[in-house]
């Protein structure tokens, strides 16, 4: 009669006869889990620690141009470099801002035209016995007014007055529209400057579909881009011809000739690729053959890309130079160069 009556809830049994089977399933789970977690403390304890990357941002600034960088390539111990470790700045090495600027002798201004004509031309004009039969076919009929962007701009007549160039690098040149206007402008102020058109004359990449009806059609792959502006120019009168001579290579190619050259300008325009790198590239090329007293304009400082073109390349490169922008309508304007920077 004293015995006691232990109870059980009558759901345990039912309960742990369902889980039975998935018990084996459970303990591999848990082996597994538990190993891995093993393994991956010891590992994190014997890998040295390696400390996380500055948050400073260096910014670019004019000793990037003289001052050695402080970080440097460290080669292995056996000296063959194999497993060589580099540490960089946040900010590019001083030396990807550094573009040559020495120059060779200048050329007289009256003597760029037929000094250029010698060294590009075999001494001849490209204008001789323009254009011939079968590339005349090809051609739109001559524009009184080429297809342009901002060409016609009041800046151009303001720095043509404010300079008074002997010679005008234009970078990117297209149809020739600004190039005839400032020609045009120049005459009116009884000026007779070289005005220098620098263009590959290719275009871009599907150019074509935009303005196939200011363009030629192209010609086994030749765009005609340089007949179509040489015949523009000559539209526009021999005094024309006589100021505006095509260079048709690449920009950095040919500032780069004219550098050695010895061929400066006392006004240039920067109106060719709008990507930041051509822009920068551009702007710091032209800048070596800026005459002291000079001054570099372009177009396409408010555009939708103002942080990734035209823009961010001309402000970093006033900050670096240490000049002022301004604003001309849609146009920047650089300070004049100083006095004693370059020739």
């Amino acid at each position: 009669e004293g015995a006691c009556m232990i109870m059980r809830p009558r759901g345990l049994p039912a309960a742990a006869a369902r889980l039975r089977p998935h018990l084996p399933r459970v303990t591999a789970f848990l082996i597994v889990f538990s190993v891995g977690y093993s393994l991956g403390i010891v590992s994190s304890s014997a890998r040295p620690s390696t400390p996380k990357p500055s948050q400073t941002v260096i910014r670019p600034h004019a000793a990037h141009l003289t001052a050695a960088s402080s970080a440097g390539v460290t080669a292995s111990s056996n000296g063959t470099g194999a497993g060589a470790s580099a540490s960089y700045p946040r900010s590019p090495p001083h030396d990807l801002f550094r573009f040559g600027d020495k120059c060779g002798e200048p050329v007289p201004a009256e003597d760029v035209v037929k000094t250029l004509l010698d060294k590009l031309f075999d001494g001849e004009s490209p204008y001789a016995s323009f254009p011939p039969a079968h590339t005349a076919a090809l051609l739109h009929p001559a524009a009184a007014r080429p297809r342009g962007w901002g060409s016609t701009g009041a800046v151009f007549a303001d720095l043509i007055e404010e300079v008074r160039p002997d010679v005008i690098v234009e970078l990117g040149a297209f149809l020739g529209a600004s190039a005839l206007h400032m020609a045009a402008v120049a005459r009116n102020l009884s000026l007779s400057p070289a005005i220098l058109c620098v263009d590959d004359f290719r275009g871009w990449p599907a150019f074509r579909g935009r303005f196939r009806r200011d363009v030629p059609q192209q010609r086994h792959g030749d765009a005609l881009l340089l007949p179509q502006f040489m015949a523009n120019v000559l539209a526009a009168g021999p005094e024309a011809a006589a100021a505006v001579l095509p260079l048709p290579f690449s920009t950095a190619s040919t500032l780069g000739a004219l550098c050695r050259w010895g061929v400066y300008a006392d006004l240039i325009e920067v109106d060719a690729g709008h990507d930041f790198h051509s822009a920068w590239a551009d702007i710091n090329l032209a800048w070596a053959v800026l005459r002291p007293g000079g001054v570099m304009f372009g177009h396409d400082y408010f555009t939708a890309a103002d942080d990734r073109g035209v823009r961010r390349a001309v402000t970093l490169f006033a900050r670096v130079k240490g000049l002022t922008v301004r604003p001309h309508g849609q146009h920047w304007i650089l300070s004049p160069k100083p006095r004693g920077d370059g020739r």
